[in-house]
């Protein structure tokens, strides 16, 4: 996500840091950049000049040009300008505080995921929330809309609105509200029908619901792949029926993002929630302040902290942890340790969180930057048998062919993922040997295996 955008940030900012004190035409010069990384971003024209006119109208002044650091102080104004574009600082909820049950009216067009985000949602208010949510899809055109919602409700293990033959959508949605007074649901996530492209008959049958249903959300789900065509529906369907949330989906796989900065100037609503995934639960709410900091470079490590704690398994991390500090690890920890890291997601997602991995990314291509490997390594761990897990060292050529042949790898596989586990086993066994105290004096390098340099600035000790 914003890859793009701030790979052409970073070169910006780096340039104004190797300089001194800065000039009108320095800051000119760099906001050409910004705006040129911006189009490129695919943001809106307005929304592009009028980001620009806000950074530049605050780096002229005296305390930037004849700042020390005159570079940070400009980031800093555009991580300012950029959260306030996303929408201004911290997520914005759903609103919950309404008479139940609550209806949320998604809309949007064929296409852009909406009937899995209804899902999504069902499933995110329904655990984090505790709320009963009854999902009814509206959509009569499509063939099989209806049972594909159906089918993801049961998935997610919420009720669905049983299917009556030939309903129209208008119907459906009162009967839906119906149900969902009589037997008591919290929330009722109405699922409109999209088409391809706006039409008069679309907005007519929207707004025919909306006023019958009178929704505490109409959420517009766009595809944040689609660029400039997200930001066109959003003003569309906002002018049309009123939008109070955005959901952009396949957030994850847009490197550009300038719908995202587009969507509050153009619908004046916030985006609420973001799909990161094909996951039932790759939704997360939507940080301005964090969103700012990534296109910047500066990571999410509080999006990070959040992602591990809901993820990650504490006491199996704990368990682990110690066996490896008392330098007793073996091919099962390992493969635990790999179950652990495919639960955080794409690694290429991870390093994006981190400060400063922005550039390490770019360094490697993006390559191997999946969990391929480990898919491969946990497969080479699940062809061996209990005793070559425990004690590794046994497994010679023939056990290495028959590991090879179960797993659908090859014997150089096998060597690489043994040659690995050998080097984390000495490294653990050096640090319990060691002890903290040990490693202080000593540094990084004492851990390494001979003949390994440490990273350069690696050393604990200097």
């Amino acid at each position: 996500m914003f890859d793009r955008l701030s790979g052409k940030f970073s070169g910006v900012f780096d340039g104004l840091s190797k300089r001194g004190a800065l000039s009108k035409e320095d800051v000119n010069e760099a906001m050409r950049e910004i705006r040129l990384a911006m189009l490129e971003a695919d943001v809106a024209l307005p929304v592009v000049k009028d980001f620009v006119n806000r950074v530049e109208e605050k780096s002229v002044g005296q305390e930037v040009l004849h700042n020390i650091s005159p570079g940070q102080a400009i980031a800093k104004i555009v991580n300012d300008a950029l959260i306030e574009s996303l929408g201004g600082s911290g997520a914005v909820a759903l609103n919950l505080n309404a008479v139940s049950p609550i209806p949320f009216l998604m809309v949007g067009l064929q296409g852009s995921g909406k009937t899995t985000t209804s899902a999504k949602i069902a499933y995110y208010l329904s655990r984090k929330e505790r709320k009963k949510i009854l999902l009814a899809s509206l959509d009569t055109y499509r063939p099989a809309a209806q049972l594909q919602l159906q089918q993801l409700a049961q998935q997610v293990k919420v009720s669905s609105l049983p299917i009556i033959d030939k309903q129209n959508p208008v119907d459906i949605a009162e009967r839906a509200m119906e149900v969902g007074r009589r037997e008591g649901y919290d929330i009722v996530i109405l699922d409109t029908a999209g088409r391809l492209s706006i039409d008069e008959i679309l907005m007519q049958e929207v707004q025919t619901i909306r006023d019958i249903v009178s929704p505490a959300e109409t959420l517009l789900v766009v595809d944040a792949m689609t660029g400039q065509d997200a930001v066109h529906t959003a003003k569309s369907f906002n002018e049309k029926v009123g939008v109070t949330g955005v959901i952009m989906t396949r957030m994850d796989g847009d490197a550009r993002g300038g719908g995202a900065l587009s969507m509050r100037a153009v619908t004046g609503a916030p985006i609420k929630l973001v799909g990161v995934g094909e996951k039932i639960d790759a939704l997360q709410e939507f940080h301005p302040e964090r969103v700012a900091s990534r296109i910047l470079g500066l990571g999410d490590i509080a999006g990070l902290v959040e992602k591990a704690s809901e993820t990650l398994d504490q006491e199996e991390n704990e368990r682990l942890a110690k066996k490896m500090l008392k330098g007793k690890f073996d091919l099962n920890d390992y493969s635990a340790q790999i179950s652990q890291i495919n639960k955080m997601g794409s690694l290429s997602n991870i390093m994006d969180m981190i400060p400063g991995m922005g550039k390490m990314k770019e360094k490697l291509g993006n390559k191997d930057l999946d969990t391929s490997i480990f898919k491969r390594h946990q497969a080479i761990i699940s062809s061996m048998t209990k005793h070559e897990r425990k004690q590794p060292a046994i497994i010679k050529a023939s056990r290495k062919k028959r590991i090879a042949a179960g797993s659908g790898t090859s014997v150089q596989e096998v060597n690489k993922l043994l040659k690995q586990y050998d080097q984390m086993a000495s490294m653990m066994k050096r640090f319990n040997k060691l002890g903290v105290k040990g490693l202080m004096r000593q540094g990084l390098s004492a851990l390494l295996p001979k003949g390994m340099n440490p990273p350069s600035g690696g050393g604990m000790n200097r």
